[in-house]
């Protein structure tokens, strides 16, 4: 039978919370996974990938990470929780469906697959924030010769050519290839927008568990804290001593924004130049609903408009946001939060 209460469209943590709590209300639902293994969003990640999350902080509802609570855990970690999560539970998941069309006739809503069409009344879309890898207009004049990656295909420093590297993108996973590569090579990183680096733990303590405590992790977007604190580049977690050391070697160049590449030379918004034979993209990802065939759903720039993840079309859902509802939203022990208010107004 292909008709559902509820049908989840992604069953990375977001979709799997969800799961649970809907397990537990009895509704009839199914979750959408177009991987062939639970947790392969995090498999498929670059090798070296940790969270900057303790294992105490990256619990979805119900069941506790395993591991050492103040310990980071690395992605294939995240991966096997993800599917212990799911078994543990018995959760409804259907792999290796990929989604071609959300329709919405009257009150009820269609999904095509390429196997079938589900029915339900009401659907979350739980796709998380990173599909369509972003790669700006400047690589289109690169030459021919240079080796370049999207952090979405990069896995290791084997895929490189010799020679100098440009890491492109400020944000974690930016800081943290761009610090493991100067450590064998010239890294040059561009860092398009200045962002804060905080230390990892204080005084033996994890540094969320001071944020926890100041309500940094809990503070509403909608509040005063909330708005501050959205509204700025999201820090860098750790290394902080690292940059600094490999800076004052020369192995790591902190550059400003990268404007324009011809050939193999890099040019900055500070009109400084860099020779590279390889440039790693940390550019982040853009927004693909495509397949999603509901109108008033999407804002001018495609990304959801919504409130906590309600629409304004009823039984139209997202989870899995940044910012859905406060910082912790983008955590992945902070997702249970939301999708547990979700589920009670589904």
């Amino acid at each position: 039978m292909n008709d559902y209460d509820v049908i989840i469209i992604g069953g990375g943590q977001a979709g799997l919370a969800l799961g649970y709590a809907l397990k537990r209300k009895n509704r009839r639902f199914v979750i959408l996974e177009q991987n062939k293994r639970i947790g392969d969003s995090w498999r498929q990640r670059y090798d070296s990938l940790v969270l900057f999350t303790p294992r105490k902080y990256n619990h979805l509802p119900g069941l506790a990470f395993p591991g050492e609570p103040h310990t980071l855990p690395n992605k294939d970690d995240a991966a096997d929780y993800l599917e212990l999560y799911a078994k543990h539970f018995e959760l409804p998941v259907m792999l290796g469906t990929t989604v071609l069309e959300l329709s919405h006739t009257g009150s009820r809503f269609q999904v095509r697959t390429p196997d079938s069409m589900l029915f339900a009344n009401q659907v979350v879309i739980a796709t998380g924030p990173f599909h369509t890898p972003y790669i700006p207009a400047i690589a289109n004049s690169l030459d021919r010769t240079i080796r370049q990656w999207h952090t979405e295909q990069y896995k290791n420093e084997s895929q490189l050519i010799d020679g100098p590297v440009l890491v492109v993108g400020s944000g974690n996973s930016g800081a943290q290839i761009a610090v493991e590569l100067a450590a064998h090579r010239p890294v040059v990183f561009s860092q398009g927008e200045s962002r804060s680096y905080l230390p990892l733990f204080i005084f033996g303590k994890p540094i969320f568990d001071y944020m926890k405590a100041l309500g940094l992790l809990d503070a509403p977007r909608s509040s005063w804290l909330g708005q501050k604190m959205s509204q700025a580049p999201d820090p860098i977690f750790g290394y902080k001593k690292q940059v600094r050391e490999l800076s004052r070697t020369g192995a790591l160049r902190l550059v400003s924004r990268a404007v324009q590449v011809n050939g193999n030379t890099a040019t900055f918004a500070d009109g400084t130049q860099a020779t590279v034979n390889n440039i790693l993209w940390a550019t982040g990802f853009r927004p693909n609903y495509d397949w999603l065939n509901v109108p008033n759903v999407l804002d001018s720039h495609g990304r959801p408009i919504h409130h906590r993840g309600i629409t304004k079309v009823s039984g139209l859902s997202f989870l899995g946001l940044p910012w859905q509802h406060t910082r912790g939203s983008a955590l992945m022990g902070g997702v249970g939060n939301d999708a547990l208010y979700l589920a009670e107004h589904l």
